[in-house]
């Protein structure tokens, strides 16, 4: 469980020192093999390193690995996805970890699959992705004609759909169904992929799990906070002269992380973080703030994807928003009113409002109806979308009043900041 093997400085350990794409023998000559270790050990290992899921839900990865693992003892059987899907627009820190270190995702998905005693083993991710696709498919090949591995991986692709992303939409998908989420609970660990359990996890957090395998639990403690240990990955754009992705220890302060992406380009007014369902929060309130839990719980904020999108003050935070919450309810999957319905008449208002065509109650609405669809629904959408609302209403509150008054303010017109994609028409 320990090595004296350096893998890098203190906030570099899933990335390469080089933006050169790893094949099996440089993981290798890197890493060594993949060690052996038992369930028990595994997953003991996992709970004392504190690694909590990467993909936005913050949960604990031990407690998830050992609830499959229980389920599978009793049922005999188990199914492990990891989750490549990665549909949040601002967010391609998954796709460059994958497409520069996928053996390192393999091992971790290797250690799950041991661990929960899983026979079946699939990397999900979307038809987009197609450079992903390439890249893991060669990735697996060269393992198996390297007999490092005789699990067959299976590497499936769905829809570019938001919520396609949801684990118990990928779990859907990889049955045969729509990619569609679904009312929990039974939850995936307890009814998953052909009702058997099934471990649903975020590739960054596989490659977290690969490397707490080689070097143990202490040493990812050795960076971060204790309540957010280790590193993320962190997808950073907006304005800063260099935007990209970087890996940073979890007691690193957003200000650190611009000045690594190469500074701030003008003034800094506001910052995204967390995607579409994180929160705005104004510039001067995070920025010396490090991007631990507890530290960004304390201004209502959260890491979620791994976003971070700064806007300086020449943007209009208004129209940005938007932009992406019309996109969110383009993103409804039509099963549940509070977001069928809900979704797009919140959107459509807040339209009216950032185009000066609405009344001043449509405040009011907003927030009412904000309140009206949240905590509904299958996959909790509506949640994420009026949480990214709100946050919005307070930190451009008064860039809200001028376009609510008088339309358009003069910063309408800027390029857009933030990605809205175009997504496919269907579930399949």
């Amino acid at each position: 469980m320990s090595s004296s093997m350096d893998v890098g400085s203190r906030s570099q350990r899933l990335l390469p020192p080089r933006p050169v794409p790893e094949d099996l023998d440089a993981h290798l000559a890197g890493f060594g093999p993949r060690p052996q270790i038992g369930s028990m050990a595994m997953i003991d290992a996992l709970d004392d390193s504190g690694l909590r899921g990467r993909g936005g839900a913050d949960f604990p990865t031990g407690v998830k690995w050992r609830a499959v693992m229980d389920h599978t003892k009793r049922d005999g059987d188990a199914v492990v996805i990891a989750n490549a899907a990665e549909c949040e627009p601002a967010s391609f820190k998954d796709r460059f970890l994958l497409t520069y270190r996928p053996h390192l995702v393999l091992d971790g998905l290797e250690h799950a699959a041991e661990a929960v005693g899983a026979r079946r083993v699939v990397i999900y991710t979307t038809r987009s992705h197609s450079d992903v696709v390439a890249a893991l498919r060669a990735a697996i090949r060269e393992r198996r004609r390297r007999d490092d591995s005789d699990r067959f991986i299976d590497v499936q692709v769905g829809p570019n759909r938001y919520v396609a992303g949801e684990e118990t939409a990928l779990v859907a998908r990889v049955s045969g169904h729509l990619a569609k989420p679904k009312v929990v609970p039974p939850r995936p660990f307890q009814n998953g992929v052909d009702h058997l359990p099934t471990l649903v996890q975020n590739v960054e957090t596989l490659a977290h799990a690969a490397l707490i395998a080689r070097f143990g639990a202490p040493w990812f403690r050795s960076v971060g906070t204790k309540r957010s240990p280790g590193t993320a990955l962190l997808t950073v754009s907006g304005a800063v002269r260099t935007p990209g992705v970087l890996e940073a220890a979890c007691d690193t302060t957003v200000g650190a992380i611009v000045d690594r992406a190469g500074g701030v380009e003008g003034e800094p007014a506001a910052v995204l973080l967390g995607g579409y369902f994180g929160r705005w929060v104004a510039a001067d309130r995070i920025w010396n703030q490090t991007i631990d839990a507890d530290a960004l719980r304390s201004v209502r904020a959260h890491l979620g994807t791994g976003v971070l999108v700064i806007a300086p003050d020449t943007t209009c935070g208004i129209g940005e928003t938007d932009r992406v919450l019309t996109f969110l309810a383009s993103q409804t999957a039509g099963q549940c009113g509070p977001c069928h319905v809900g979704l797009p008449a919140i959107a459509e208002m807040f339209h009216q409002v950032a185009t000066g065509r609405a009344r001043p109650a449509a405040l009011d609405l907003l927030v009412r109806w904000s309140h009206d669809v949240r905590g509904r629904g299958a996959c909790r959408h509506p949640d994420g979308a009026t949480l990214f609302l709100a946050s919005a209403m307070e930190v451009f509150a008064a860039d809200l009043r001028h376009h609510l008054r008088h339309g358009s303010c003069r910063f309408s017109g800027q390029r857009s900041l933030l990605p809205v994609p175009a997504t496919e028409a269907g579930w399949w």
